[in-house]
């Protein structure tokens, strides 16, 4: 086999994506990713100075400070990324905020919070993405959802509801934009070391956990999910779409132990 047909499928030399929270962890690092197979890459957070020292790292990048939530940011920032290089190729969806509460402490005003984030900014990014890319009849939308969303755990209902709604958006988007030449798909992470994750690494009872449930007994750490992306953004997955595809060491295989 050729490398065009080999590593070539891989290849994102010459296109443009834009990544959402990417300013650190499993953003930064599949940014990081796009960019080592030749995506020209926006990054986008709320902290400039994180955006611009995390760009030093991840050629052809530019920085995209703006909050997902503003839709009117969002929209402007898209436009500029079109009218700047000319075309868009794909979006990561990747921003997102966490609100671990039981049903008894989290009220409606909190959980509308975490929907609007977690679910509605994505699906006006993926709107306006769409948009852009329909003129050229191809792209990539890319949403991080979370084994959250098809399973649940004990005192977690607003994000586990959030992230199975961004799952079923992916796959009406999937059904709408698919016949139009924009292949819409999902990466669901696993157990994390994240920053927010961090502290549950030396926790006995987290260390317990993963042991237990990970069949690699190991927490993913943010560097494995740029594969996956790079897989999802290229020419290696045209035929790949509706597709929740799991990086999670196993743990969604294992029945219960």
């Amino acid at each position: 086999m050729s490398a065009a047909k080999g590593f070539g499928l891989f290849s994102l030399e010459g296109k443009v994506f834009v990544v959402t929270g990417a300013s650190s962890g499993i953003g930064r690092e599949i940014a990081r990713g796009l960019a080592a197979v030749g995506a020209t890459v926006g990054i986008n957070g709320r902290d400039r100075a994180r955006l611009e020292a995390a760009s030093k790292d991840i050629p052809k990048s530019f920085v995209l400070p703006f909050d997902v939530a503003d839709h009117a940011a969002a929209e402007a920032a898209l436009d500029d990324v079109v009218e700047r290089h000319g075309r868009l190729d794909g979006i990561v969806c990747n921003a997102a905020a966490r609100d671990r509460r039981p049903l008894e402490e989290i009220e409606p005003a909190d959980f509308r919070a975490l929907l609007e984030t977690n679910l509605v900014a994505p699906f006006q990014f993926a709107r306006i993405a769409a948009r852009h890319m329909l003129k050229r009849g191809q792209g990539r939308i890319i949403f991080l959802t979370s084994l959250a969303g098809p399973y649940a755990r004990p005192g977690d209902p607003a994000y586990a509801a959030a992230k199975g709604g961004l799952a079923g958006l992916m796959r009406a988007l999937a059904c709408d934009l698919g016949p139009r030449g924009i292949n819409v798909n999902a990466i669901a992470p696993g157990p994390v070391l994240s920053e927010t994750n961090k502290p549950y690494a030396t926790d006995p009872h987290w260390t317990a956990m993963i042991e237990r449930r990970v069949p690699l007994k190991r927490w993913g750490e943010p560097s494995d999910f740029a594969g996956a992306a790079i897989f999802l953004a290229s020419e290696a997955s045209r035929y790949v779409h509706g597709h929740v595809l799991f990086v999670d060491g196993g743990t969604s295989i294992q029945m219960l132990t």
